[in-house]
């Protein structure tokens, strides 16, 4: 596994570790934050596969979901990274990200998410992104569009309202 990790003004994102468990259980183990997910808070098992199915997807594809450390502190508030899905029928890599409710609405979320967008389009040379919102967190969707994504439509999937939203490599005017 490299020992890749990207750097903002306030910011560090590395390649997930199994180390990161117990600073990821006080991300997910937060009601404020799962209830985004509209889901009760983690337990560590639940933990456990959640972190073991982020190391398969880094081992299968050489990147994933990157640990977010704040620069002054040096601890562990979030995660932000890219993970392949099917998405209507079509395969796609999403950009996604999730933070420590202590630390919302400081724009950490968009800086993350901003060095990963860079990262995908600038070193992988993906072609294009997605991001899926659960209907009404318009936070997350201010983050979508504070990084140049664009709204491209509404459905369901497993019972749930996304808004989906996407950017192409091409067309991205940071890059």
């Amino acid at each position: 596994m490299s020992k890749l990790q990207l750097e903002t003004p306030r910011l560090y994102l590395r390649l997930m570790q199994l180390s990161d468990l117990d600073d990821l259980l006080k991300i997910f183990g937060d009601s404020k934050v799962m209830a985004s997910f509209d889901t009760v808070p983690f337990n560590r098992e639940q933990m456990e596969n959640w972190v073991q199915r982020n190391l398969e997807h880094q081992k299968a594809h050489d990147y994933g979901l990157f640990s977010v450390i704040l620069k002054s502190e040096g601890i562990l508030i979030g995660d932000c990274g890219l993970e392949h899905m099917e998405v209507e029928g079509d395969l796609a890599i999403e950009l996604g990200y999730d933070f420590q409710s202590d630390y919302w609405n400081q724009g950490f979320a968009t800086e993350a998410a901003s060095s990963i967008r860079d990262y995908a389009f600038g070193v992988l040379n993906l072609t294009s992104l997605i991001s899926l919102i659960r209907v009404g967190n318009e936070a997350s969707k201010r983050v979508s569009e504070k990084i140049g994504m664009r709204f491209v439509n509404e459905f369901t999937m497993n019972g749930i309202q996304y808004w989906k939203y996407a950017i192409e490599g091409r067309s991205n005017k940071y890059i």
